[in-house]
């Protein structure tokens, strides 16, 4: 071997030009961002819940990089799965042969599945949204895809074509033949159904923007509505699958809910190899490779791969032998009790919802008249600005770091990684209801911020 390559000398050499990087050769409005919100941190090392800056500080995640770090960082037994894998010098990837890491990774995760048969594997969790609307269609023969308002389930074109905000799809049309209904719209449903060609309804249990619940009932009887007229019930576990709601996956909290195919990505990957699964009955997955002329009807160049199997397999072993799941209720119950016994003391906080780790804290129109004109300066300025003005001070000032759950909403998300405990817990909640009590001051520094976010806003525009 010449190539002289060495990686932590290109990092130690280049790490300060990040932001500069970005700007000129990547998203250059992603470093303009984070110098205007003050998210522009330069984190060197990670470990479970928590970053560490170069000064040495240390901060608490609680956004699990939008959930794909559901162990948390660098979880020893995934990192260790990794160094196995490669240090075996697999004949990775031949396509010509049925390598054990797949069928062993699909078996792990039919065990969670009892009502399903088979499995795809891909890479990201947009591509398995992908994958379960291709094989809706193929399986019942009908183009039409139905999706919830306010979905999120991909930013590619067949997943942006069932994406429930018009800020994404605009400029990228023309997409699938799709129809929203409102989550939890039973009537909606039942009168798109009697059109006849519907394939499909995709739906998020538990909606990432904005952490909307499903109405009770409504997946069981979409679900009927569903079989009845001949389409199918598609879970999109993206985000909520794999503990993150306190079973292993979200749908599974209303009984007798069993959906034709079922989407996993994000915590799958142990956050280090892109990986996602669409797992669905023995039927459909027959339907599409129906002959050996098909075969290959639909791959992916890297679906499949010996590293993301090991990781998904050191996941699963993790959240099986640990008791993940467990603690993502145990500890969610906990974060969302005490967040919600605040919203009697803090007239601008209206609600607390969601469930295990995965939480959503809105804001809404205060009451008393000194904060009202507050809250319609930001409000006229741009929606959304007052939930950022609660994210940054938990950043700057208690080292946490949050998100909102979506562009002009006033909620935060708050998805972190499901090994945080009890002290996380006290962490988030002590620091949260300092930014509030300042925020319920009706001055200080977090509302000096708050005008600087009007300035931008309106200068934007």
């Amino acid at each position: 071997m010449t190539t002289d390559f060495d990686l932590g000398k290109l990092l130690a050499d280049r790490a300060s030009e990040r932001y500069e990087l970005h700007a000129r050769h990547l998203n250059h409005q992603l470093p303009r961002m984070l110098h205007t919100i003050g998210f522009d941190k330069v984190y060197e090392r990670a470990e479970g819940a928590r970053f560490w800056d170069a000064e040495g500080n240390e901060y608490l995640d609680m956004l699990a990089g939008f959930g794909v770090m559901g162990l948390g960082r660098h979880h020893p037994v995934v990192r260790r799965a990794l160094h196995d894998v490669l240090d075996l010098d697999l004949p990775d990837l031949t396509r010509f042969d049925c390598a054990p890491l797949p069928g062993l990774l699909a078996e792990r995760l039919l065990a969670h599945s009892p009502h399903l048969d088979r499995v795809y594997f891909g890479n990201s969790g947009a591509e398995a949204v992908e994958i379960a609307l291709k094989f809706a269609r193929r399986a019942t023969g009908r183009p039409r895809v139905l999706y919830c308002a306010h979905a999120f389930h991909g930013l590619t074109t067949g997943a942006l074509s069932v994406n429930g905000e018009d800020c994404f799809r605009d400029g990228f049309a023309p997409l699938l033949p799709d129809t929203a209904i409102g989550l939890g719209d039973l009537d909606a449903l039942d009168r798109e159904l009697r059109r006849g060609d519907v394939a499909a309804l995709i739906v998020e249990p538990i909606q990432g923007k904005g952490v909307h619940e499903a109405p009770p009932g409504f997946l069981r009887a979409a679900q009927e509505l569903l079989h009845k007229r001949g389409a199918l019930l598609v879970a999109d576990e993206v985000q909520t699958g794999l503990g993150r709601t306190g079973d292993f996956y979200a749908y599974q909290h209303e009984e007798g809910v069993e959906p034709d195919l079922v989407c996993v990505a994000k915590a799958l990957s142990g956050g280090y190899v892109p990986v996602s699964a669409t797992i669905g009955k023995d039927w459909i997955f027959k339907k599409v490779y129906s002959s050996m002329d098909r075969v290959v009807v639909h791959s992916a160049s890297f679906g499949a791969n010996a590293q993301a199997m090991a990781a998904g397999l050191a996941v699963l072993a993790v959240l099986e032998d640990e008791d993940v799941v467990g603690n993502a209720r145990r500890t969610g119950a906990l974060l969302k009790s005490r967040l919600a016994a605040l919203t009697d003391r803090y007239e601008m906080l209206r609600e607390v919802r969601g469930r295990g780790l995965m939480i959503g804290i809105e804001f809404g129109r205060p009451s008393s008249l000194g904060l009202r004109g507050r809250w319609t300066m930001l409000q006229t300025a741009r929606r959304g600005l007052f939930a950022q003005m609660v994210v940054v001070p938990l950043l700057q000032r208690h080292r946490i770091l949050t998100q909102v759950s979506g562009d002009r909403l006033e909620v935060i998300k708050l998805i972190p990684p499901l090994v945080i405990g009890e002290a996380d817990v006290d962490r988030f909640v002590t620091a949260f209801t300092d930014v509030m009590d300042e925020a319920h001051s009706g001055g200080g520094l977090i509302w000096d911020f708050g005008r600087t976010l009007v300035k931008q806003a309106v200068a934007n525009r």
